[in-house]
């Protein structure tokens, strides 16, 4: 499986924020198909309390079209998410994506519709100092 070509630097930035990375990448089965995001992690909020579950879909966007790389990212979080609904529903799904096109690109009228028809979970993300900027639910 090719890996983005953020993948460490937000595998790096969920593990300073004290998740605990449970696959690398996260394997789901569901309906007989078999699907890897990203990263599947994992963090405790509280000895007596459940721990929290993610998924991370992480993007790039580097490639010269922004809306091609936004139709492949959404279809596939659309996919994960149908999976992890079935499979492991309390696993909250997030598409990550780096700061400078969050301010660019996902400002866009277009693309916030979409993000808010689909209620897309979004981490932004940093590249170089590895670090999440925001978690938008």
């Amino acid at each position: 499986m090719a890996r983005d070509v953020f993948h460490y630097a937000v595998r790096k930035a969920l593990e300073k924020e004290g998740w605990v990375i449970t696959g690398d990448p996260f394997t789901i089965k569901a309906g007989g198909v078999e699907m890897q995001i990203d990263l599947g992690a994992e963090r405790v909020i509280a000895a007596e309390k459940e721990g929290e579950k993610i998924a991370v879909e992480i993007k790039s966007f580097i490639n010269p079209s922004n809306i091609t790389e936004f139709h492949t990212a959404v279809g596939q979080f659309y996919n994960y998410r149908v999976a992890l609904e079935e499979k492991q529903p309390e696993r909250a799904l997030y598409l990550a994506v780096p700061f400078g096109t969050y301010q660019t690109f996902f400002q866009l009228q277009f693309v916030q519709k979409v993000i808010q028809q689909l209620q897309i979970e979004l981490m932004i993300y940093d590249p170089k100092k590895e670090e999440i900027i925001e978690w938008k639910k």
